[in-house]
């Protein structure tokens, strides 16, 4: 691969120059960065090709790589190191309580705050301190479809029960949405507010701090769950709806008939299709209930 040298500081102002071959990925090392070079312009060197990667599996928040499932090794910390040269490496092990602490430990490198872009949506974080919801881009996209589908005038009033950093509340008011916000921790709702002003959507987001049973006010049109403990908050959701409405639950596994119930319990008759979100576990999937009130 031909290349240019430059200090890796340097690649936002040079991404979008002449001679850069933006079909290939400029390779990192420490605070050097070397830019592929298109034909027929000059370059500084020559790099041998990589051999593709076969390591253990990651995600990228940012500039930092996420791990999940067994603790890493040693050498599997080595070679996304090699692959990568990532910021940092964080290891998850799960999510704890209502507040979904990460169990999460940095096993290289630096972590801290980091900007992901996602979907053309922007979030900020610490991965040491709070829950993004990896593996949830499609359904993102979705939600903004259907609220984008559902517009009407005035915009539709949507709650956001677990806002987190805002993962589901940006990708709602983008598409058209006045969303109330809730979130109970602290570390979360710092964020939320701060990615509610980096994406712009401030005059559409109301966030609120709290327990999402005791903030949730008025009548909504959709309401989002975006939680595996939703079904045991649905009597509180189903306070908040009319003929219409339409809850978002999420869960561990299908559990239409015991949403069902819960509705039927509040008053109200539903119509439920499931969606898979993705695999959870071998043989489980996490789904998303959409619920129409009836």
């Amino acid at each position: 691969m031909r290349v240019r040298k430059y200090p890796r500081e340097m690649l936002p102002e040079l991404k979008n120059a002449e001679w850069v071959d933006a079909s290939r990925r400029p390779y990192v090392r420490g605070t050097d960065a070397f830019i592929p070079v298109k034909e027929g312009y000059d370059a500084d060197s020559v790099l041998a090709e990589k051999t593709p990667y076969a390591g253990r599996g990651y995600q990228m928040l940012g500039d930092v790589a996420i791990l999940h499932g067994t603790p890493p090794t040693p050498e599997e910390i080595t070679g996304i190191c090699d692959w990568l040269h990532p910021r940092g490496i964080v290891y998850i092990s799960g999510y704890t309580g209502e507040k979904r602490i990460p169990a999460a430990s940095l096993v290289y490198g630096e972590c801290g705050e980091v900007c992901h872009h996602e979907a053309g949506f922007v979030f900020y974080l610490d991965p040491l301190k709070v829950m993004f919801a990896m593996g949830n881009r499609e359904e993102k996209t979705r939600i903004s479809g259907v609220i984008r589908a559902s517009k009407k005038d005035p915009p539709i009033r949507c709650a956001d029960m677990f806002a987190g950093i805002g993962y589901f509340t940006i990708p709602a008011a983008v598409s058209g949405a006045t969303v109330h916000a809730m979130e109970i921790n602290p570390d979360s709702f710092s964020y939320l507010e701060k990615n509610i002003a980096a994406n712009g959507v401030g005059p559409m987001v109301t966030p609120e701090h709290g327990d999402c049973r005791d903030c949730l006010r008025g009548v909504y049109d959709h309401i989002l769950m975006g939680h595996f403990d939703a079904p045991a908050f649905l009597s509180d959701a189903c306070a908040h709806v009319r003929s219409g409405s339409v809850l978002h639950v999420h869960t561990v596994g299908e559990q239409s008939e015991e949403i069902a119930r819960c509705c039927a319990e509040a008053g109200y008759a539903t119509e439920i299709i499931p969606y898979r979100v993705k695999k959870y576990a071998p043989g489980v999937w996490h789904m998303v209930h959409d619920v129409m009130i009836q």
